[in-house]
């Protein structure tokens, strides 16, 4: 599979969310700081909620920002047969019978990505699941705790 790519579709998702994440704090801080929503009594908070609405959006953009640095810094390295598992990797496990592929990323953990007809979950290595697969190899088995569940699981491949 080439990763490259699948790094440029990564990225694509991420400039998408952070235009849209750019849109939306400037609405909001527009919305905080337009003369209707000046306060008219201590209990009227739009101003406020409009403000407390921009910081986090602001907040997400940056976030975003950081996670699409970090991608384009992000280096494409050959794994294969005994190479553990590290930044940079697409997994494949096998867990109750179903191939799952995972590629383990510096930034945005939980975003999938469908990738030459396949779907892959990016993780990071804070998250609970890259730590328990961090330093694994190909053929390894083991058991994954999540959200309290147990599960038996097989690395079919770490690529």
């Amino acid at each position: 599979m080439n990763k490259r790519a699948l790094i440029k579709k990564i990225l694509a998702q991420l400039t998408a969310e952070l235009e849209v994440s750019f849109r939306a704090a400037h609405a909001a801080h527009a919305e905080a700081t337009h003369e209707q929503n000046k306060a008219e009594s201590k209990y009227d908070t739009r101003g406020l909620e409009a403000a407390y609405l921009a910081h986090g959006q602001s907040t997400q953009a940056a976030e975003t920002k950081a996670a699409i640095a970090a991608f384009e810094k992000l280096a494409t390295r050959k794994f294969g047969a005994g190479k553990s598992i590290e930044l940079g990797a697409l997994v494949e496990l096998e867990q109750k019978g179903e191939r799952t592929l995972y590629f383990i990323g510096p930034k945005a953990g939980g975003r999938e990505v469908v990738h030459e007809g396949r779907e892959i979950l990016v993780v990071t290595l804070q998250s609970p699941l890259g730590e328990q697969l961090q330093g694994k190899k190909q053929g390894d088995r083991g058991q994954l705790t999540l959200a309290g569940v147990r599960d038996q699981y097989r690395v079919l491949s770490v690529g």
